[in-house]
């Protein structure tokens, strides 16, 4: 017996959801709840996160490949590339390794979600601010996580599903 706004529990007999409010009209079903706004694309989320930070390791490997392997490397070379900026080098490196360590927080993050653990929510949502300002691809995944996530009933929904989790295993 579930609210049909929200998927709370009801009891037998009871005329209004003790979680949203919602009167009960009727007798109180047997149902399954149905899947919320918040429950139904944190699986989709959790997989783009993990995809987006497959991506970035991709990425990261690469520019901390060719830091190393050419820019690092350049007093070895003669002629003009042996003129080239002495600051590529470590510019390249701290760029990869940044770019690696946010590869790293999203399958955290995308780990979490799918895995609907307590925080999984918070490191998404701040991941989300930050990738706000990656356009194009990054942008679109920014806002598609605060919209899913931000809300105040998402907080509370997403809290019912990890509780949700706890309790089954």
């Amino acid at each position: 017996m579930f609210c049909d706004q929200c998927g709370a529990a009801l009891q037998t007999g009871q005329s209004f959801c003790s979680t949203c409010g919602k009167q009960v009209v009727g007798s109180v079903s047997w149902s399954q709840p149905r899947p919320g706004r918040v429950q139904s694309h944190t699986r989709l989320l959790g997989i783009l996160w993990l995809a987006i930070s497959a991506f970035h390791v991709i990425g990261g490997v690469v520019l901390l490949v060719i830091a190393n392997t050419i820019f690092g490397r350049f007093h070895d070379f003669e002629g003009p590339a042996q003129h080239a900026p002495s600051f590529l080098h470590p510019l390249l490196t701290c760029i990869a390794i940044l770019v690696l360590a946010k590869a790293a927080f999203g399958f955290f993050a995308g780990w979490g979600l799918l895995q609907s653990a307590a925080w999984g929510r918070t490191m998404a949502l701040v991941l989300g601010f930050v990738a706000l300002f990656s356009v194009p691809i990054g942008t679109a995944l920014g806002i598609y996580t605060l919209w899913v996530l931000l809300p105040a009933e998402s907080e509370r929904e997403y809290a019912r599903q990890v509780e949700m989790r706890e309790h089954a295993v």
